[in-house]
């Protein structure tokens, strides 16, 4: 555990303790009350350190724990948590209306563990009637680009990253599942391309969702610029994308910073754009292709269309312009008085 240095009181080195002797007395009757760094202890060593969690989930859980949660709740008694105090805290927070989100919704995990443990009786859960206003709204629009500054971005890029940039405006992937592409994944002959896994963090990492897995259709044009096989060294990976020093595929946030702001600024393209924007750009392209919204839906790998309709529901004014006049049009037609 460390040196009297590190706990110089009883009382520290209990706390200290605590999460591990919850675990080791699991399923045991509790002879004292715990404490929520006692809980958070254990859930880090369970489910964080042991568990099944992409590493995707735990660094950032591990951050919010660290930074936000452990400091004002730890030497708090289980029994103590209430959900107005913990409402308000999360209110007054100086942090985007997602994040704090991010952390209620980790701390209602938190204590539906400790039910699971038996650590506090089976009820509901305080964290479930904490309320918070926008925490599922962007405090800005995603940057959508038209297809002429797409088109000037590529201009700007050159191989390996253009074929990663293209790849992300036609097919909707996510950057980490560019990065996670593999040349045995990719069926020149048929033009499919399988979607199986994502690479982020250095690590090989799970899918989104089970949606996310799917086959895609890969257009010939896209399939021709991904000749970049012919270039691409060869590695034990078999990746598309692997940087030349490491053999692995690239950092995401590397690329974001070096290159792609760097292009995106010598395109003269206005606003600030990151590998999501290409998402959020095949949805509003795919929507002025007049594409059904299931089909939208499969291209776009979602569990739900909600997701497809709301989240990525951006679309050009031009395109908005157009629909509405179609609907004037139609009403004026009936207006007999002109």
């Amino acid at each position: 555990m460390g040196t009297i240095e590190d706990y110089p009181t009883q009382a520290d080195a209990r706390r200290a303790a605590e999460g591990l002797r919850l675990e080791i007395n699991n399923g045991l009757p509790l002879r004292e009350a715990v404490t929520f760094q006692g809980l958070i202890d254990r859930y880090i060593s369970e489910e964080i350190e042991n568990g099944d969690l992409a590493h995707t989930t735990r660094e950032p859980d591990l951050n919010r724990i660290h930074k936000h949660i452990s400091p004002r709740w730890g030497i708090c008694l289980l029994r103590e948590i209430k959900p107005y105090p913990v409402q308000d805290w999360l209110r007054k927070l100086p942090l985007a209306p997602k994040t704090k989100g991010h952390i209620r919704g980790l701390m209602y995990r938190l204590l539906e563990k400790a039910m699971l443990w038996e650590l506090i009786p089976l009820e509901r859960n305080p964290m479930g009637l904490v309320e918070l206003k926008g925490v599922s709204k962007r405090l800005k629009p995603p940057r959508i680009l038209t297809e002429e500054e797409f088109g000037a971005l590529l201009d700007q890029l050159d191989h390996p990253y253009r074929c990663m940039v293209l790849l992300a405006g036609c097919t909707g992937l996510r950057i980490s599942e560019v990065l996670g592409l593999r040349w045995n994944l990719i069926d020149f002959e048929s033009l499919v391309m399988e979607v199986r896994e994502g690479y982020a963090r250095s690590e090989v990492t799970k899918l989104k969702s089970e949606c996310s897995q799917d086959e895609l259709p890969l257009d010939p044009d896209v399939a021709t610029v991904l000749e970049w096989k012919r270039l691409c060294p060869g590695t034990e990976g078999d990746w598309v994308f692997p940087s030349p020093r490491t053999h692995k595929p690239y950092d995401s946030g590397t690329l974001r910073k070096k290159v792609l702001h760097a292009a995106a600024l010598r395109a003269k393209i206005e606003g600030r754009i990151g590998w999501h924007t290409f998402r959020h750009c095949y949805r509003a392209w795919l929507d002025e292709t007049g594409a059904p919204l299931g089909v939208q839906q499969k291209l776009m790998r979602h569990a739900n269309i909600s997701t497809t309709m709301n989240v990525y529901g951006g679309a050009f004014m031009a395109a908005k312009r157009k629909a509405n006049t179609s609907v004037v049009r139609r009403v004026l037609v009936q207006d007999h008085s002109k």
